[in-house]
Order: structure tokens, then C-alpha cells, then sequence
């Protein structure tokens, strides 16, 4: 069996050394020089020839972190290593999956196209914005689910006035996912854009009355659509408004829109790094899931036995 080893780029650092300790294992020894221009070169200090080498970085802003992925990547190719598999815990570009108006273009297909030109031979990541994203490649992905880690950490909650919603039609599947699951009601709040980042108008279809909801989503960037939701949940007389999203972009103002809003709590994944402390956010680790899904991988076992079909 090929030898494992875990290479980390400098966003991901702080998630890499975590998930290389619940496999048993040191990160491996890698540099990132630059230039004075701002140029990147990775250099792997050890041999990785034959090996089964994992890279994990979140592709998050700027776009120097995809850039250093793919980097590492090309490096370990050229120094004939075995098996190459990016662990990207935090897929960037997922929102542009599609043309949804003229000359625009299909930046997540970009993105896969570019990771395995860099050499990538299989996909780890979490939560696509839309699963159909994993037939831009024409290797496997791994795609894991955050219900293994929101699941476990709701079942030690009182779910006993709960119901589920979708802050978007977009996002129903993901919420049935958990009313099912704990047998709960669903509602859904369907919103409409005029721009990015900025929704116009805003209903919600179900009754929320005296209920403690749980919107679930697969991220938050600068909270406007999360924070409405939970405004208009209130209004139609819930109990209270809590938050699953996976993914904390969190860009703009988005801190001080989830500290001024009517949510009770945000719960988010450690995908992405948090720029600064909110006592309404609440973080749960991803890299046990990881550490377990890369022991899956190499020893040839399922992965989706690590997560709840929805």
C-alpha cells in the first residue's frame, strides 16, 4: 500500500495540523518561497516519490490560496509522486456553476479543470453550493456532508419544539436532509435577488408559530439573506431563530450583521478560518471527519459511510 503523507498550504494551516493529528501524523515538510513580486514556489523538502500525498487548502479569497494549491500540486507530479489527492474543505468559485445570464462565465468548471491539469487524480471536499458541480471533473470526488458533524452535535440539543428551514428554495434538499432525519417539520423561505449579496423580497411558505427554527445552509457570506430570514421568522412568531452553515466566508459587514440580527446563534464548520470572535457564532471542527474520510480513501473503504444519506 502507498505511503500517506499530509501536505498543508498556509490558509489551511491551522485546520491541516488538526486533521494530521486525528490521523496520527506529522504534516510533511513544505515551503512556500516568494519573490518580491508576489510570485509563489512551493518546495516539498522530502521525498514524495510512489507516495499517496494528500494537499489540503480551502480555496477561500484571495485567489492566492488556489494558486498555491495548484502549485503544490504540479511540484509533486514532477517528483513522480504515486497519487495525488486535493483535500479542499472549502471549494471556491461553487456559486458559478452555471450561466445565468449572458457572457459570464462557468467559473467552477474553470476550477476543476485547473486542478486536475495541476495533477490532482481525486477531489476531497464539503458541502458543494450544488452537488451537480462533481461532474465538472472527470475524476472522483469525495464529497462529504456536514450532517456528520451537525447531526451528532444536534442530537445532544432539545429538539423538542424544533423546525427545519431552507433560507432558499435552492437550499430545500439540504434542510429535508435533517427534518427527516429527526422528524421534524420543514418551512422554506423564498427570497428574490435583483443583485449579489442584496435580496430584494423575501416570504416564508410554512407556519414557524411558537416553533424554534433551524435555517440550514451551506454558507454565509455577508449574512443579508440569513439575517432577513431570521427577521421575518420572528415576525411570524417563532420562538427563536438558530443557524447551520457550513462554510463561514463571512465578507463585508457580515459579523456585524449576525451580531445585530435577531439570531440566537450561527453554527459554522472551521472550513475557513474566522476573521474575528462573535459571541453569537459557534464553530465545530471538520478534521476528524477529514482525518477519517482520508483513512477511508487509502485503505480502499467507503466513504459515505460517514455521513447520513439525505
Amino acid at each position: 500500500m502507498l505511503e500517506v503523507k499530509l501536505f498543508s498550504g498556509i490558509a489551511s494551516r491551522y485546520l491541516a495540523e488538526k486533521i494530521a493529528d486525528h490521523y496520527g501524523q506529522n504534516l510533511g515538510d513544505i515551503d512556500v518561497n516568494r519573490f518580491s513580486d508576489g510570485e509563489m514556489q512551493p518546495v516539498i523538502n522530502e521525498s514524495v516519490r510512489g507516495g499517496y500525498i494528500f494537499f489540503i487548502q480551502s480555496t477561500f479569497s484571495p485567489t492566492d490560496n488556489l494558486m498555491e494549491l495548484l502549485l503544490m500540486m504540479d511540484a509533486a507530479k514532477r517528483a513522480s509522486a504515486g497519487y495525488i489527492t486535493a483535500v479542499i474543505p472549502y471549494f471556491g468559485y461553487a456559486r458559478q456553476d452555471r450561466k445565468d445570464k449572458p457572457r459570464v462565465p462557468i467559473s467552477a468548471k474553470l476550477i476543476a479543470n485547473l486542478l486536475q491539469a495541476a495533477g490532482a487524480n481525486r477531489i476531497m471536499t464539503m458541502d458543494l453550493h450544488a452537488d451537480q458541480i462533481q461532474g465538472f471533473f472527470d475524476i472522483p470526488v469525495d464529497h462529504l456532508k456536514s450532517e456528520a458533524i451537525y447531526i451528532p452535535y444536534l442530537e445532544t440539543q432539545d429538539l423538542s419544539n424544533v423546525i427545519f428551514a431552507s433560507p432558499d428554495v435552492g437550499g430545500v434538499k439540504r434542510a429535508r436532509t435533517y427534518a427527516k432525519y429527526f422528524g421534524k417539520d420543514l418551512v422554506i423561505c423564498d427570497k428574490y435577488r435583483k443583485r449579489a449579496n442584496e435580496v430584494s423580497s423575501m416570504t416564508v411558505i410554512g407556519d414557524v408559530k411558537g416553533g424554534d427554527v433551524i435555517l440550514v445552509d451551506d454558507l454565509v457570506d455577508t449574512a443579508g439573506t440569513l439575517c432577513r430570514a431570521a427577521q421575518i421568522i420572528m415576525d411570524k412568531g417563532a420562538n427563536s431563530v438558530r443557524a447551520l452553515c457550513t462554510h463561514p466566508v463571512l465578507s463585508g459587514k457580515a459579523y456585524e450583521n449576525i451580531d445585530s440580527s435577531m439570531l440566537h446563534e450561527l453554527i459554522v464548520c472551521d472550513t475557513i478560518p474566522m476573521r474575528q470572535q462573535s459571541p453569537k457564532i459557534r464553530v465545530l471542527s471538520t478534521s476528524k471527519l477529514f482525518a477519517r474520510a482520508i483513512r477511508n480513501m487509502h485503505e480502499h473503504r467507503s466513504i459515505s459511510a460517514l455521513f447520513v444519506e439525505g
